[in-house]
């Protein structure tokens, strides 16, 4: 376990430290707010995320890493009951885990409940790697609620959970990132992958943008679904970014916490 959170943190912070640089030297589009108060909100909220996330593991096995470790111990999960090859468990367990991500996205979009909650998330003004880190302490703990119970049903090794977890990290900071991609290299990362310019469309002021694209990892559950849009209607630098909230109120901490629970 010490070893899985030392080599998860390690490669959290290597990728948040080379996206920043790449979005210094070859930025996407003008941030419209202060990066300083932005950053210290949406680096503050990833800090009580984590911590809130610890704070239930104390009292019940929630992450995914032990609830996995836990599973094969029991023999829970159907990877648990069938003797296949540890690849095709680990490629199989990925794409489960990335669907149930997209579709939990799509549910935090169209049920009012936890759309408070997300609404954080798309109450950002402006569109970097930071934003990533941008959710709502509840959404984090209902999101890894989530994980475990698939991990319980599913049964995939330590190592999947493991491997699903630091691409997910890293390719949601990777589609948030404020960064200045070739056409050609967007065009052929998308096929499996989402990029800047793809995931940007789903932070669109416009509703119809903002329910699309709700892929973190994998770009192709959004074209299975139909819920793909290449591009947003009035070009990536002259869309509006962010929900009503046009001011200053998304880049302060308190508001931030507090909006869910507002009219």
């Amino acid at each position: 376990m010490a070893n899985e959170l030392a080599i998860r943190l390690g490669v959290f912070l290597g990728v948040l430290g080379l996206l920043m640089a790449l979005e210094h030297r070859a930025p996407r589009r003008a941030l419209v707010q202060p990066r300083s108060h932005r950053w210290t909100t949406n680096l503050a909220l990833v800090v009580i995320d984590s911590l809130a996330v610890r704070a239930v593991a104390f009292a019940l096995p929630i992450l995914a890493v032990a609830a996995a470790a836990d599973a094969s111990a029991q023999g829970f999960g159907l990877f648990n009951r069938l003797d296949w090859p540890v690849s095709a468990e680990l490629v199989l367990a990925v794409l489960a885990f990335d669907l149930a991500i997209w579709t939990q996205h799509l549910i935090t979009h169209k049920v009012p409940l936890f759309w408070r909650f997300h609404r954080v998330h798309h109450a950002d003004r402006d569109f970097d790697v930071t934003t990533a880190l941008r959710f709502h302490r509840v959404e984090i703990v209902a999101s890894a609620a989530l994980k475990v119970g698939l991990v319980y049903l599913l049964g995939p090794s330590v190592l999947a959970v493991i491997l699903f977890e630091i691409t997910l990290n890293a390719t949601a900071m990777f589609n948030h990132a404020n960064l200045r991609l070739p056409g050609w290299l967007d065009r052929a990362v998308r096929l499996v992958l989402v990029t800047p310019d793809m995931h940007r469309v789903h932070h669109s002021v416009l509703r119809d943008e903002h329910d699309s694209n709700y892929g973190f990892a994998l770009s192709l559950w959004d074209r299975i679904f139909r819920t793909y849009v290449p591009e947003p209607k009035g070009g990536h630098d002259a869309m509006t970014v962010g929900l009503e909230w046009q001011d200053d109120k998304p880049a302060r901490l308190g508001w931030a916490l507090w909006l869910p629970f507002r009219r």
